[in-house]
């Protein structure tokens, strides 16, 4: 399908999260610094699984993956805020508004994947660990990182499509710091309806099914280690699932929160706060979550830092 423009509207306005002088500067200088620790702290995971014979295990593959899809998540928001904070320049063009849509939910797509194929990592590892290295061998593991970003590229291009069957009118302010399909439905000029339903539709298909697997996963889990006589083996098994299942509850809240932040149109300041929650300190907290839980990861990182094989 040939993405058009119909409405001849051929830029946006970012009014970001303030409109106040004078907070501008601190905005540009905090988020550089959380954009600037996001992407050094995922790459270094990055990195050091892939440096560290040790890490070669399929949890390790799909939290690196993870770790970049984190990555491209931010990159696709604050860099063009740091420079509309900057510049004092808040408009974004149809294509490039289109384009943040695209690698918005690209990303995001991925994460929610992602998270969904670790989940099922530690349910193979804690209820059939004696076949796990079986099951889970590298040509699965490469299989399901395939399959995600299949689910992702279709999910970034199913909103790319109905953002481009929107007809907007003369006021074009999105109240967000990034072009974001739940605001440019109530700028639509035309009905939405149809596009509404739409969007949750694809919410629910592309974020709720790999939700419900992850909760199978985790029903399955608990009830495999609360049969476990052990009381060490006990902690040991719920702390290899610690870092995942907070990550897990990090993403979805704020995900969720989003969306009932934005299908009430008046509290425009709490959606936006929703959106940089999602958007922005999730995949900066990733890596805190995932090195300082893990030994192997600090191990590592210490080992990779320190030049040392």
């Amino acid at each position: 399908m040939e993405l058009k423009n119909l409405t001849g509207i051929s830029e946006f306005l970012l009014l970001g999260l303030s409109e106040d002088p004078k907070l501008q500067n601190l905005l540009f200088g905090l988020f550089l610094c959380i954009y600037l620790i996001t992407v050094a702290g995922n790459l270094l995971i990055t990195l050091v699984i892939n440096s560290d014979p040790h890490l070669h295990t399929p949890m390790y593959f799909f939290l690196s993956n993870l770790s970049l899809a984190d990555t491209g998540f931010i990159s696709t928001t604050v860099p063009k805020m740091l420079v509309n904070t900057q510049t004092q320049i808040k408009s974004i063009t149809y294509a490039g508004c289109l384009t943040q849509v695209s690698f918005f939910y690209l990303f995001g797509g991925l994460d929610c994947m992602f998270l969904s194929v670790m989940a099922y990592d530690r349910f193979v590892a804690i209820c059939h660990p004696l076949h796990y290295t079986a099951i889970m061998n590298s040509r699965l593991c490469g299989l399901l990182v395939l399959i995600s970003i299949c689910i992702g590229l279709l999910d970034s291009l199913m909103h790319t499509l109905m953002v481009t069957q929107l007809t907007f009118c003369a006021d074009v302010k999105i109240p967000s710091f990034f072009c974001d399909p739940l605001y440019l439905l109530n700028l639509a000029c035309s009905d939405t309806s149809k596009n509404t339903i739409l969007v949750y539709f694809i919410t629910v298909v592309f974020g709720g099914v790999p939700a419900s697997g992850i909760l199978f996963s985790y029903t399955r889990i608990s009830s495999s280690i609360l049969r476990l006589a052990s009381s060490d083996g006990k902690y040991k098994a719920f702390s290899t699932c610690g870092s995942h299942l907070t990550v897990v509850c990090l993403f979805y809240g704020t995900g969720i929160g989003v969306y009932i932040s934005s299908s009430v149109s008046s509290c425009t300041k709490y959606g936006s706060v929703a959106s940089m929650m999602c958007a922005v300190f999730t995949p900066m907290l990733n890596p805190f979550i995932y090195s300082l839980r893990n030994k192997d990861i600090k191990r590592a990182s210490w080992r990779f830092l320190s030049g040392r094989t």
